[in-house]
Parts: C-alpha cells; structure tokens; sequence
C-alpha cells in the first residue's frame, strides 16, 4: 500500500502513525528542527508526538547531520547518529516498527509543514521496509 502525502498533509498523517508505534522508529532526516515556543504548531505537535515515544522508552535511533538538533535529541534519550563521511546526507526517512516506511522530500520543520512545495508517500510493503531498514543500519554503522 503507498498513501502520499502533500503538503501540509505530513503532521495529519503521519502525527497517528508516530502515536501507534509499539516498537521502534527510526529515522534518516536532512534538517529537524525545534520550536519549544510555538506548542500549538504542526511541527511542534509532531516533535511532541516523538517526546511521548521516547518517554514510553520505545527504541528511536535518529541520523541526522545537524548537531542543533543532534543535541536536541540526546538531551531527550535518544540516540542519534551522525555519519562520518564527507558525503551530505539527503535522505528523509521513518521507519515506524519496521512495518511502515515514510519517504519523501519533507524536512522536520515549520516550512516544510506549511509553505513549501513537498511530497512524500507512506509505504506498507514488506520488501520496500526491509531494504530501506538495512540502508538504515549501513548508515548506522558509518
């Protein structure tokens, strides 16, 4: 099954999908960022929806090139990963209890949840998580 998401559609969609994962997510993300301040917005509802994750101690593992939001993230128990290779890391994935793949152009910030032009698909299939899980743990591993 692919669903696509447009636009401001990513925090509606993918918001109850980061609320029912019972085992893990992982993610790959270019640019995260952090709005402690703006609570009611779309990107900070999302970023509250990783907080309670992480608070209900399911395993998220976050690679990301940012060190702001790197920071952000350990300061919460998470573990992050930043590659080393001078290679710039694109990539804009989850991985949700390795079951569902989100993918797309979609940053984790306030203007890819609200002006820009983004697309990107929620994917249930079996052989596409799989391969997308194992170029997750090549770059973990990096």
């Amino acid at each position: 099954m692919i669903e696509t998401i447009i636009g401001k559609e990513f925090p509606k969609k993918v918001i109850p999908l980061i609320e029912k994962a019972e085992k893990s997510i992982f993610i790959i993300v270019y640019d995260w960022r952090w709005y402690p301040d703006q609570i009611g917005s779309a990107i900070q509802k999302f970023n509250n929806a990783i907080i309670t994750l992480s608070k209900k101690n399911k395993e998220i593992k976050v690679i990301t090139n940012r060190p702001y939001i790197n920071k952000v993230l350990k300061q919460l128990n998470i573990k992050v990963h930043t590659i080393n290779t001078s290679k710039t890391l694109h990539t804009k994935l989850m991985i949700i209890d390795n079951e569902i793949a989100i993918l797309g152009s979609h940053n984790y910030s306030m203007n890819a949840f609200t002006i820009n032009y983004e697309v990107s698909v929620i994917i249930q299939d079996e052989k596409v998580v799989e391969r997308f899980k194992s170029y997750f743990e090549n770059l973990w591993q990096l």
